[in-house]
């Protein structure tokens, strides 16, 4: 029975990662893309927050931002991470997985967090969406605060505004936008955390960023 499981995970890891990279191309390509780039971003790496739900058509910004990408995206050890890891990767982005919440530090959180500051250090972009994987619903986790003011790098919001897409019925409300309509991109200004401010306050400035929209 179990192997019978692997077997299906298998599977699906090999062909539905590469099937959803077919369609977004398709999809890319018949939307009007729209795209509004902070000149400013030219002249930094950054840490990019998403919300989890608008994460499916980012990629194609990134690539107008960065032609040859170097970024690192945190994805999860689950098995919707897992696709995702595979899916990045056609993308040419690179992944470290596991959580950036410290509630899961006993899964690697700092780890992980200590991996990206590295990174981060180098010069590399990263990605990150600070509520998830699993929510609540545009919530601020610990993660992307350490992040920020650990190493100093500036962030950047990254939105994406389907004129008309289909939204499921999940907590992070994932959004798929319709074939031939309209999509802007937003890749705003970057910010820096100051040292100074208490996680709380972090969080505000971060929340009213990603919300301005």
């Amino acid at each position: 029975m179990e192997k019978a499981k692997q077997l299906k995970r298998n599977i699906l890891l090999f062909f539905l990662p590469r099937l959803v990279w077919v369609l977004l191309w398709i999809l890319y390509l018949t939307c009007r893309n729209r795209f509004y780039i902070s000149k400013k971003l030219e002249e930094t790496n950054c840490i990019a927050t998403f919300w989890h739900g608008e994460f499916l058509m980012l990629p194609f910004a990134y690539l107008k931002l960065r032609k040859k990408p170097k970024i690192f995206v945190i994805s999860s050890k689950h098995f919707d991470g897992e696709l995702m890891v595979r899916l990045y990767s056609y993308f040419g982005f690179k992944t470290i997985r596991g959580s950036t919440n410290y509630d899961g530090v006993n899964r690697g959180g700092v780890k992980v967090l200590k991996e990206s500051f590295k990174y981060l250090r180098n010069g590399w972009d990263t990605g990150i969406t600070p509520d998830g994987p699993k929510g609540p619903y545009h919530s601020i986790a610990d993660g992307v605060v350490a992040m920020g003011q650990k190493t100093q790098t500036p962030l950047s919001v990254f939105r994406v505004r389907p004129h008309k897409c289909w939204r499921l019925n999940t907590w992070d409300r994932f959004e798929i936008p319709k074939p031939f309509s309209k999509i802007d991109y937003y890749l705003m200004d970057p910010f820096v955390l100051k040292k100074e401010w208490s996680v709380d306050d972090a969080k505000i400035k971060i929340y009213e960023k990603m919300q301005a929209l």
